[in-house]
């Protein structure tokens, strides 16, 4: 039996596997939010397969995205990921990965957990849409508007309302399967 899946999914099976295991499934690990942020602005301007490629890579460079450490990363662990090629080594992602970090943590004090914070932009519960072609599929909501000027409000950046949707859809918050995707009925 033949699988349909989404038209993004492309034949790459990186894609397929990230697609089937992971696009569109609710999360509630502060640890899988932090990756995703971190991995969703490193994104910004380029695509998402460049970004699934260089995984393994963040996971060793940023330890395992664990947020306290890289919460701590000064100029001169900045200066060495930016020589690591097994990640993208623009300056600026670097050095936000870092500032996001920080702002994640006291979202976490602040809220008990960044999963109580990120969920309340879509009321707890994920959007299930209807979509039937990718070209359906909005690059922002006004969800992610409103996550995007809260985050940047409270000092992170590269959370565009674009890169926003990018991490709802990630995270679960969104189920944006086409409608004739195997997933979408699973998720």
């Amino acid at each position: 039996m033949i699988k349909h899946r989404c038209k993004w999914s492309s034949s790459d099976p990186l894609y397929i596997k990230y697609h089937d295991e992971e696009w569109g499934v609710p999360k509630h690990d502060d640890a899988k939010h932090f990756e995703m942020i971190l991995l969703e602005g490193a994104q910004a301007g380029l695509s998402w397969i460049t970004v699934l490629r260089k995984r393994e890579g963040y996971r060793r460079a940023f330890d395992d995205f664990d947020v306290k450490k890289v919460a701590a990363y000064d100029s001169v662990k900045h200066e060495k990921l930016r020589e690591n090629p097994h990640i993208i080594r623009n300056r600026l992602k670097i050095a936000s990965a870092t500032r996001n970090a920080r702002v994640f943590i006291d979202i976490q004090k602040e809220f008990g957990s960044f999963d109580a914070y990120i969920w309340q932009f879509v009321g707890g519960k994920p959007i299930i849409n209807a979509f039937k072609e990718l070209s359906d599929i909005p690059a922002s909501t006004k969800e992610s508007d409103a996550m995007s000027k809260d985050l940047i409000k409270r000092g992170m950046n590269f959370v565009g309302t674009t890169i926003c949707y990018a991490y709802m859809q990630s995270a679960g918050m969104v189920n944006d399967h086409e409608m004739n995707c195997f997933r979408y009925k699973e998720v």
